[in-house]
Order: C-alpha cells, then sequence, then structure tokens
C-alpha cells in the first residue's frame, strides 16, 4: 500500500475517475433519463369509488428513468376502473390506486337488486349519531323517541338490527377529511347522515321517523361480516314473522266485510215482520193519480162550451 503514498500514483488515480465518470457514467445516465414512455395521467380530482371516464384521465410523455413498475401507460386499462383512493390532477395512475369494483361505501348503490333499498336520515346532533363514530359495516338499532305521539320511547321491530352503508358529513364525504385553518388548527367535518340498508317496510317507517319522530342511533354490533350477517338474519325473521301477522288479521277483517251479520245480531232480536195484511193496507193508501177516459174528457169539454155561451138571469133562467 506504499504506492498510494505516492503523489503521482493518486493524481493519476483521481484524473482516471473522473474520465471514467465523465465519459461513461454520465453519458449513461443522460440516455436512460433521455428515454421518454407515454403514462397514464389525472386530468381531474376524482373522489373515492367515483367510476373513472375517459374525461378524467390523459395520456402524456414523460422521462421513463425511475418510474414506479405498476404506472399504467394505456387507458384502456384505466376507464371503467374505480377510484380506490382519492385521486388528484396532475397525479400518475398506479394500478394499486384503482379498483375493479366499487370502494366499500359504494357496494351496495350498486348491488342493490330490488328487495334492498338504501336510504339517508338526517342526525340533528352529535350525540345521536353515535358521537361521529360510525362506520360502514356497523349494525345498529333506531331508536324512537315519542313513537308515533304515543309518548314511548321504543325501537320499532322493523328497526331492531339495521346495518349502516355511510356516515356521510355536509360536502358529501363519506370519509372524515381533515382540513387545517389559517391559524394551523385542524378542523374536521363531522357526519350529518347515515345511509342504511333497509327493506321496503324499514323505509317505511324511517320515512316517518325523519319527517315526524326524532331517532337516536346505538350501536349494536362492529367485527366480521360473517358475525353482522346473523344480526341481519334475526331481523329477517322479525320481519317475516311482522308480515305474517299481517296477512292472518286481513282475511278475517274481509270476512267480516262481506259476510253480512245475522239479524239478531244487527237488532238484538229477530225483527217485526209486517204481516200481508197490513201491507195491502198500506199499498191502499198510497195516492194514486185518477185516470180520465175519453168520453170524461169530452162531456167536460161540453160543459165548458155550454157555459161560456149561457147566461143565468136574475131569476134562475138560463138564457143563451
Amino acid at each position: 500500500m506504499k504506492f498510494l503514498k505516492n503523489r503521482t500514483v493518486l493524481g493519476v488515480l483521481c484524473i482516471a475517475i473522473a474520465l471514467v465518470i465523465c465519459f461513461v457514467i454520465t453519458p449513461l445516465f443522460n440516455a436512460s433519463a433521455a428515454n421518454l414512455t407515454k403514462i397514464v395521467r389525472i386530468k381531474n380530482d376524482i373522489k373515492v369509488g367515483t367510476e373513472i371516464t375517459s374525461k378524467d384521465i390523459e395520456t402524456v410523455e414523460v422521462g421513463a428513468y425511475n418510474l414506479p413498475s405498476n404506472v399504467i401507460t394505456k387507458q384502456e386499462d384505466v376507464v371503467g376502473k374505480y377510484a380506490a383512493v382519492e385521486l388528484l390532477k396532475d397525479e400518475y395512475v398506479l394500478s394499486t390506486k384503482i379498483s375493479d369494483t366499487p370502494a366499500t361505501e359504494n357496494v351496495y348503490l350498486y348491488g342493490l337488486n330490488g328487495s334492498k333499498r338504501v336510504m339517508s336520515v338526517t342526525l340533528p346532533t352529535f350525540a345521536k349519531g353515535l358521537s361521529g363514530k360510525l362506520m360502514s359495516g356497523d349494525i345498529v338499532s333506531i331508536i324512537a323517541v315519542d313513537y308515533q305521539e304515543k309518548g314511548e320511547t321504543v325501537v320499532p321491530d322493523e328497526l331492531q338490527y339495521v346495518q349502516v352503508v355511510a356516515a356521510t358529513d355536509k360536502r358529501g364525504n363519506d370519509e372524515k377529511v381533515t382540513e387545517y385553518r389559517a391559524d394551523g388548527e385542524e378542523e374536521t367535518d363531522l357526519p350529518e347522515t347515515v345511509t342504511l340498508l333497509v327493506s321496503p317496510s324499514q323505509a317505511i317507517v324511517l320515512a316517518e321517523l325523519e319527517a315526524e319522530g326524532e331517532i337516536h342511533i346505538s350501536l349494536v354490533y362492529r367485527g366480521t361480516q360473517e358475525n353482522a350477517d346473523k344480526f341481519l338474519e334475526a331481523q329477517e325473521k322479525i320481519l317475516q314473522d311482522k308480515a305474517e301477522i299481517t296477512v292472518t288479521e286481513k282475511p278475517a277483517e274481509t270476512e267480516s266485510e262481506v259476510k253480512p251479520e245475522t239479524t239478531a245480531e244487527l237488532f238484538g232480536s229477530e225483527p217485526d215482520v209486517p204481516d200481508e195484511t197490513e201491507e195491502a193496507e198500506t199499498t191502499a193508501e198510497l195516492d194514486i193519480p185518477d185516470i180520465v177516459t175519453e168520453d170524461e174528457s169530452e162531456a167536460d169539454e161540453e160543459a165548458v162550451i155550454i157555459d161560456e155561451t149561457t147566461e143565468v138571469t136574475d131569476d134562475g133562467i138560463i138564457s143563451e
């Protein structure tokens, strides 16, 4: 290692390294940086769960050096997909940021088959909406205050176990969005509505409570979908039992309406039935107009004529 102490040798080595950097490494780096490739870039901001259209993206040429391996280069691989995360303008589209299916909060909107409805109700106060802690997939009970104006606070049979689809703030965001004010403090919009997956009968009860009642939401279960389904199955059984009771009551009401009651039930005893003699007398008492024959009509006309051409004197003598 004595030769490294020689200044001449060190100078030559430095010059050699500099030449390699200048004429070998640098050109290779510039060549790789000069290579251009086409990629897909976001043209408009896209929210989570939104379907991506051709109007939301554009194809641009950028340097190929140091690009992520999962960057998408073809528009057809993006159009029709859904944003798995919020995508901002001028952002490269990566395969991990898009999905073939909508986001969790929007799966129910695309998977409806007519048997279920998605319905939102207002959260009037912070406390009534579980203090902003509701999440998609939660199983909740809807508590009705002064239900049907009877002065009772109950959980209606139709709303024992209901699944939450989303909790949405006033800007339409289903997830908590934290903003920073000018003074540097954080500001988070809290949910103002909760969207629920319900049956038609449940939707009617919710609409009535939204319009006239007052609701509180209580959390029943949060966890695996398997266990959540057990609560939903229990709710379906409650609805089926309630429907069967309604169907059973309706025929009885219809029968009572169609089938007349007996005379004894209507009057308390058998009514008095008039005999034929009384009926005949009643008929005889009716005012029947007199029918005038032709002979009588002619006689009346002659009498009128005589009355017009005769004159009665003071002695009672009739003269013409």
